[in-house]
């Protein structure tokens, strides 16, 4: 993440997130992501916002390096968990070959479409062969910001099946459903259960 007013948004409202995360619970997708990666493999938590999500992989055995824009989502994670979270943005990612698994999960709705395939690009390459790559995003179409000011980028299934293809991914299994988001409304969105060709 990059975009200053969508940074800013989160890093004031920590609360406010940590109200909708907690009544949302852990993601039906992420055992089925975990179920991908081999046991006490190394994953990433690209965008973990404030840890839920790594902290589950890290009872279940997993060693997780965590990634997020946020300065205050970042410190909440790491006094909730227990994690070490790095505050970078998404153009940051630069490792080969380091992990077993990467996880997405709902982050990278707030890079530019422009940016998009570079980012996909960077997951790759810091895949291990075969590794596995979860991604969700908001279905729809164009950018746009909601009323708190956070910038989202919305794509179609067709459109993110050509982009992680071209990256040299194979989508492996698809779901999707309905979420609340924190500025109010349900938004529907798709995951997308990848490997690393």
């Amino acid at each position: 993440m990059s975009d200053s007013q969508t940074i800013d948004t989160y890093n004031n409202n920590v609360a406010r997130y940590r109200d909708l995360v907690d009544g949302q619970g852990i993601p039906k997708s992420l055992p089925l992501f975990l179920d991908m990666v081999p046991a006490g493999g190394d994953l990433l938590d690209f965008g973990c916002g404030l840890g839920n999500c790594a902290h589950f992989m890290t009872q279940h055995g997993y060693k997780v390096d965590c990634i997020d824009g946020s300065r205050e989502m970042a410190k909440a994670a790491n006094d909730l968990f227990g994690l070490s979270v790095t505050v970078a943005s998404f153009g940051d990612l630069d490792a080969v070959a380091r992990y077993d698994g990467i996880w997405a999960n709902f982050s990278l709705l707030h890079a530019a479409k422009v940016d998009f395939p570079n980012h996909i690009a960077a997951i790759h390459r810091a895949l291990r062969p075969s590794g596995a790559f979860f991604l969700a995003l908001k279905l729809g179409e164009g950018e746009k910001r909601d009323t708190l000011g956070r910038f989202y980028a919305y794509y179609q299934r067709e459109e993110l099946e050509t982009i992680l293809a071209a990256a040299g991914f194979s989508v492996t299994d698809v779901t999707g459903g309905s979420n609340k988001s924190m500025a109010g409304p349900m938004e529907e969105w798709i995951g997308l259960f990848c490997r690393r060709a």
